[in-house]
C-alpha cells in the first residue's frame, strides 16, 4: 500500500515539491459535460486553488454542450474560467485547444480534468513535447489509461481529493485508500460546486 497523507495541505505540499525553479505556467481545461455533474460535486475553485499553489493559471477553460444552462455558464465566469460552448462535440473542441497548448511556448504544463480515456493521445502527445501533465479523474469510472499517461493525478471521489504516486509505496495505509491513492479530506467549498 501507498503512504496516505490528508488534508488539502497535503496535496499543496505534494504539487510544492514537484515544482522546478520558478512558477509553473499552466493551461487547465475541464470537460464539462464528463464532470460537471450533480454526482460528482467536482469543486473548480478548489482544482484552481490546488494549481496555484504549483504554478500560475494561465489558461482556463471550462468546455460546455449546447444544453449547458446560463446559470452553469455564469458560475464557471464567476470562478474565473472561460466557458467555450461546443455546438458539436465537445471532445473534439476539447482536444483541439489541447493540442494548441502542447505547442503553445508558454505553456509549461497542461492540467485536464475529465474521466474519459479519449485524452489519452492528448496527454501522449503533450509528454512527448516536453510539458507536464497534470490529470485530475472524477470517480467512478476515471480512466485506468489516463491516470497511467500523466506526470501527476489527482482522483476526485465521493468529496475527497486524493493523489496518486507510485514513488511512495508502503505496506499498509490505515484507511483504506487503494495502493498510491492519498486521500484527502471532504471537502467544505458546497457554495463552489458546479452543476451541469
Amino acid at each position: 500500500m501507498a503512504n496516505v497523507k490528508t488534508g488539502l495541505n497535503s496535496i499543496v505540499k505534494y504539487l510544492s515539491t514537484k515544482k522546478e525553479t520558478g512558477r509553473r505556467s499552466i493551461g487547465l481545461l475541464v470537460d464539462g459535460p464528463n464532470v460537471l455533474r450533480k454526482e460528482f460535486n467536482v469543486n473548480l475553485e478548489e482544482i484552481r486553488d490546488v494549481l496555484k499553489e504549483y504554478g500560475n493559471v494561465k489558461i482556463g477553460r471550462v468546455f460546455l454542450n449546447q444544453y449547458a444552462s446560463d446559470k452553469l455558464v455564469e458560475a464557471i465566469e464567476n470562478n474565473g474560467f472561460e466557458p467555450i460552448i461546443c455546438s458539436s462535440d465537445v471532445d473534439v473542441r476539447l482536444a483541439v485547444e489541447g493540442m494548441e497548448l502542447v505547442y503553445n511556448p508558454t505553456i509549461d504544463t497542461m492540467a485536464l480534468v475529465t474521466r474519459d480515456a479519449d485524452f489519452k493521445p492528448l496527454l501522449n502527445k503533450a509528454n512527448e513535447h516536453g510539458k507536464e501533465t497534470i490529470i485530475f479523474g472524477v470517480e467512478p469510472g476515471f480512466s485506468t489509461a489516463l491516470r497511467n499517461s500523466a506526470d501527476y493525478v489527482i482522483i476526485l471521489d465521493n468529496d475527497e481529493m486524493n493523489y496518486y504516486d507510485d514513488m511512495h509505496p508502503q505496506e499498509e495505509s490505515g484507511n483504506g485508500a487503494k495502493d498510491g491513492e492519498f486521500v484527502r479530506s471532504s471537502r467544505n467549498k458546497k457554495d463552489a460546486l458546479i452543476d451541469y
